[in-house]
C-alpha cells in the first residue's frame, strides 16, 4: 500500500503500524551496534556527544516501538520481535567505516522514520474509516513520535555541522 492513499481498514492500519515497529527496531538495533562495530582506531576517536546521540536514539526507538505495539495490541494483532530484527541487522549490515559514516547512517534512519510517520499521519487523516483503536489516541501517539524523529534529525544535523 502506498502511504499516499487513505488508510481504510484495521488491517491496513495494523500493517502500517507493524512497519513502524520494524523501522524502530531497525533504528534501535543499528544505533546499539554502531559503537561496538567501529574499528578500534575510530572507536578511540568516538566522542561522548556521538555516543550519547546513539544511546538516546536506541532508547527512543525502543520507547516508540513499545508505543506502537500498544496500538497494535488494541487492534488485536501481533508484531515482529526485536530479536528477529536484531539478528537480521547483524547479518545484513557491515560495520561503518568511520564516525562520519555512523552519523550519516543515523541521519538517514531519523529522516526515514520522520517521513514514514508524516506520511502515515496524512493517510490516516485523509481517511474517514472507523478503527478499532481510538483515532485521537492513535494520532496523538503518531504526532508525538513524528516530532521526536524531527528532533532527532535536527540533533544529528547539528552535530554534523559542528564537525564540518
Amino acid at each position: 500500500m502506498s502511504l499516499g492513499q487513505r488508510v481504510s481498514s484495521d488491517h491496513q492500519l495494523t500493517r502500517l503500524l507493524q512497519i513502524g515497529v520494524v523501522l524502530e527496531e531497525l533504528v534501535e538495533s543499528r544505533a546499539a551496534h554502531h559503537i561496538e562495530s567501529l574499528p578500534p582506531q575510530e572507536r578511540a576517536e568516538f566522542d561522548e556527544e556521538v555516543e550519547e546521540l546513539l544511546a538516546e536514539a536506541a532508547t527512543e526507538s525502543a520507547e516508540h516501538r513499545e508505543r506502537l505495539e500498544a496500538l497494535i495490541d488494541d487492534l488485536e494483532a501481533e508484531t515482529v520481535g526485536y530479536e528477529e530484527i536484531n539478528a537480521l541487522v547483524d547479518a545484513q549490515y557491515g560495520p561503518p567505516e568511520d564516525t562520519d559514516g555512523v552519523l550519516y547512517d543515523q541521519l538517514a534512519n531519523e529522516e526515514t522514520a520522520y517521513k514514514f510517520y508524516d506520511d502515515l499521519i496524512d493517510a490516516i487523516e485523509a481517511s474517514d474509516a472507523a478503527f478499532a483503536v481510538d483515532r485521537d489516541r492513535l494520532l496523538e501517539t503518531l504526532y508525538s513520535i513524528r516530532e521526536e524523529e524531527k528532533e532527532g534529525v535536527e540533533e544529528v544535523t547539528e552535530i554534523m555541522e559542528h564537525r564540518a
